[in-house]
């Protein structure tokens, strides 16, 4: 409330504009306004027009020069009066015009000047005047939660506002009425407004595709002018490209504001700058843009995008943009921005999409990339018409990746085999990997010969003149004789010695005289000392999957191997998840996918908690070139049928109530635990649970131990078994027999020499393993009982052409390959796989994991998509649940 003030000699009752203001006056606006306002006041910017008892009209001049109308009327209120200002300004009440027209009324009366009284105005009326267009142009982003989504989404509107100019005066709207705008000297002018001109005008705005914006946005104020939107992205963007340089060549003026997304700058070129690093086993990447003679790298860019906007850039949203829309995008330090084609934003993102999720995340203008990674340069070579600088030899190199041969190369001399077309090709890819220094992981089924293709890239080696130190190959101590009969029957040129047994150090001094060097994942930590002291041409791993566990000893021994190149074979190099992927590349190529940890959360957990095709797909195209896969469908189509079958199983009274009894204890056990350690801390109760209940599942003398009450007649799958091998035999049929217990084989050992059935057996303890081979090959015994540890690998026995799984494990990839040591090369017979599984047991919810694990598998290494799996409580309830559930 502001109280009447007193001119110089008394206090009036009523008060008076032309005698005095309120002495509180100025407090009815903000400090800044009164100081601007001081200023516009010192330049003579009001202009007093009238001015009576209750009410003042002035003139002042805004910062863009354009007179602004104020109005100020003093009203009594309760015991004192107030001021209530309005102004023709954007703000509209109580501004900084409206006081610099109070202090320029303070001022006037303080110096006595004669005051402007009530007059008609004098007008001037102007009919010849025409409009000029002014078109406004803005953006705004609306941030809102999207409940649909289930989370934040932003919204940018764009408007343009068309206004005319008459003489420097604005007007908008499509009402018939004059422009009247108040002068000095109690005069004023009056526009008369063209409105067929205007009409004209907003027809040829429309012939762009704008229509009248029904919706109000705070792109832009309702002063700015009438609002008109395009229908998309697409057509602001076509509008500013083309339809704005039209406009402002007839004339238009174009104000367009600082947020506006389509305020765009022309790209003159894109470039790519290699620059190779001293230790040759890293170069630097820089990407961008030329604009108006300045480089902008465009990582940074993107990166923004990336993080500010995911949803933008995720590949959903990459897979359905065309490839002509545009992706906007702010130029560092500009206020503008470019418009970036999707056409080449997705060829870059795929190969690079990765890197901009690493930790550190990426902070600088280029990215330091890992030689193996030259290959994503070939990609984006040939999906981006680039201005490539500097790196010509990292060029060549990534180029060769690209194009690793797909042309079989020709079977060294001296070697004692026809390589299939594949064979040869595989060894080609070995081969230009040698040359290229880099190695790889030959991931081909069990079955097609990933033997032959190694030892004839040895020998080729031998015979280029390559191989001036040996080749070490580290194998399980199974495989031992299997590698020394092979390279005798393919290689007999290559002088091969076994690092086997306690003879072996009398071979250390004179390792350089050998061709190829074998020894074991069991042996190799024992000799690691004189090994890493010899350097090797080749080092190999077979059944690599031996060294997933990065931190075991074996896997810990190879890394202080010194070779020149090194290389897997393995048919399952992903069998449980992706941490197993990354210890094979961790021993291949040190350092290349990162840290342990820095991969899980890059790969290992979009993967496998949220199925990210995105992150898969980035996975794959990255080990692509060093992972050569094929499946016996894809190049062994000779190969006869393979037949799966499941053989269900009823179990017996006698198991079903052993099984519900253990299966309550062990339940009790497995909650308890995990209340007091969490699941992640309880894996190996719940192992020990589904454990003993695989156990009850298969016989339940497993459990019991010498002591036990039960007889063979007990268990249901032995029963079923013996009936099983009664009709296989009677149809002349050759049977490999797996299970994972040692104990179930010598059950099942006792039931056939009590029928005098004839059979051979491998387990772990077996040290003759070639006898039992041989004899089953040779059709001498027609059975081959073998544990699936002993047995998975390294095995070829053809000459079954019946495969049972006794009991059934979470790893599909273990099963495949127990399957595979009868359908393999070599096979000529159609081969039937039997699976005996327990109805409504945990063997048969086993059975949904083990599809799950297989999805994984199939996406990583056939680029397909994969099964989100987890073990969760809930998939521990579903596995210890009752019988019937």
């Amino acid at each position: 409330m502001l109280k009447p003030s007193s001119p110089p000699s008394a206090v009036p009752t009523r008060p008076d504009l032309r005698r005095g203001l309120p002495d509180d006056w100025q407090a009815a606006f903000e400090p800044a306004c009164l100081e601007r306002a001081r200023a516009y006041a010192e330049q003579d910017r009001a202009t007093l027009l009238e001015v009576d008892e209750l009410k003042l009209r002035a003139l002042c001049s805004g910062s863009a020069d354009l007179p602004y109308r104020q109005t100020v009327h003093l009203r009594a209120q309760g015991d004192g009066w107030t001021l209530q200002c309005s102004c023709t300004c954007p703000v509209g009440r109580n501004c900084k015009h409206a006081a610099a027209a109070l202090l320029t009324l303070q001022r006037q009366l303080d110096r006595h000047d004669a005051l402007p009284s009530v007059n008609a105005a004098e007008e001037i009326l102007r009919e010849d005047l025409q409009p000029q267009p002014l078109l406004s142009l803005n953006s705004h982003v609306r941030v809102h939660f999207d409940a649909r989504k289930g989370r934040m989404t932003e919204q940018t509107q764009h408007r343009a506002a068309l206004a005319f100019e008459y003489a420097g005066h604005l007007a908008h709207g499509r009402q018939n009425r004059d422009l009247v705008v108040p002068l000095a000297d109690h005069r004023q002018l009056r526009i008369r407004r063209q409105l067929d001109a205007e009409a004209a005008l907003r027809r040829e705005l429309g012939q762009y595709g704008f229509s009248v914006a029904l919706r109000v946005s705070e792109a832009l104020p309702e002063k700015a002018g009438e609002a008109f939107e395009l229908p998309s992205d697409a057509a602001w963007l076509s509008f500013v490209r083309e339809g704005l340089p039209r406009l402002r060549e007839r004339g238009w003026r174009i104000l367009i504001r600082p947020e506006f997304l389509f305020h765009l700058a022309e790209i003159d070129a894109w470039y790519s700058r290699l620059e190779e690093t001293p230790e040759q086993n890293w170069f630097d990447l820089e990407m961008g843009v030329e604009v108006e003679g300045r480089r902008v790298s465009l990582l940074p860019v993107l990166l923004h995008a990336i993080r500010h906007t995911p949803w933008l850039l995720s590949a959903d949203t990459l897979h359905k943009r065309r490839d002509d829309e545009m992706l906007m995008v702010p130029l560092p330090g500009d206020g503008r921005r470019v418009a970036l084609p999707f056409a080449r934003l997705k060829p870059l993102l795929g190969a690079l999409g990765d890197l901009f999720f690493r930790d550190p995340p990426l902070e600088q203008d280029r990215l330091r990339l890992a030689k193996p990674d030259a290959a994503r340069l070939a990609g984006m070579e040939a999906s981006l018409a680039l201005e490539w600088q500097g790196g010509e030899r990292l060029r060549r190199f990534a180029e060769r990746l690209r194009e690793l041969p797909q042309q079989p190369a020709a079977a060294p001399a001296g070697l004692n085999a026809q390589l299939r077309p594949y064979q040869a090709q595989g060894l080609a890819w070995m081969q230009a990997l040698g040359e290229l220094e880099a190695g790889g992981v030959l991931a081909d089924d069990m079955g097609l010969g990933k033997t032959l293709q190694t030892l004839a890239h040895v020998l080729a080696e031998k015979r280029a003149g390559r191989l001036t130190r040996p080749a070490l190959i580290v194998m399980p101590t199974s495989l031992i004789p299997n590698w020394q009969d092979e390279a005798a029957r393919f290689a007999p040129d290559l002088r091969v010695l076994a690092l086997h047994g306690p003879r072996r150090r009398a071979h250390f001094a004179k390792l350089d005289q050998y061709d190829l060097l074998l020894t074991t994942y069991a042996l190799l930590p024992r000799d690691t000392k004189v090994l890493a002291a010899q350097p090797f041409h080749l080092l190999i791993l077979d059944e690599a999957q031996n060294v997933k566990n990065a931190r075991s000893k074996a896997a810990q021994a190879v890394r202080e191997l010194n070779a020149g190149q090194r290389l897997c074979l393995t048919g399952t190099p992903l069998e449980n998840h992706l941490g197993e992927l990354w210890a094979l590349f961790d021993f291949l190529m040190p350092g290349w996918l990162g840290t342990e940890k820095s991969f899980n959360q890059a790969y290992r957990a979009p993967i496998e908690k949220h199925a990210d095709a995105a992150r898969l797909a980035q996975l794959n195209a990255r080990v692509r070139p060093f992972l050569l896969r094929r499946t016996k469908e894809q190049v062994a189509r000779e190969l006869p049928p393979k037949t799966e079958v499941i053989q269900w199983v009823e179990l017996s009274d006698a198991q079903r109530d052993r099984y519900e009894t253990l299966r309550l204890a062990m339940d009790r056990k497995v909650r308890e635990e995990i209340g007091r350690q969490g699941l992640a801390r309880s894996q190996i109760i719940i192992l020990e649970a589904l454990l003993r209940l695989r156990q009850a599942c298969c016989d339940l003398r497993l459990l019991e131990g010498e002591k036990t009450p039960y007889k063979p007649e007990h268990s249901a799958k032995l029963a079923t078994l013996l009936e099983m091998l009664e009709a296989l035999f009677s149809e002349n049929r050759r049977v490999l027999l797996f299970s994972q217990f040692t104990g179930m084989l010598g059950l099942i050992e006792a039931e056939l020499q009590r029928r005098k059935i004839p059979y051979a057996l491998l387990t772990g303890a077996t040290r003759d393993r070639r006898t039992p081979v041989q004899q089953f090959q040779a059709g001498t015994l027609p059975i081959f009982l073998i544990s699936l540890k002993a047995g998975g690998a390294g095995l070829n026995l053809t000459a079954a052409d019946t495969v049972i799984h006794f009991d059934p494990w979470w790893n599909p990839a273990a099963e495949a390959q127990a399957s595979d040591r009868a359908y393999r090369i070599g096979q000529d017979k159609p081969v039937f796989v039997y699976k005996l599984i327990a109805r409504g047991s945990v063997e048969e919810k086993i059975q949904q994991l083990q599809q799950a694990k297989a999805g994984l598998a199939r996406g990583v290494l056939e680029g397909g998509s994969q099964s989100e799996w987890e073990m969760t409580e809930e998939e521990v309830d579903r596995l210890l649940a009752p019988l019937d559930a």
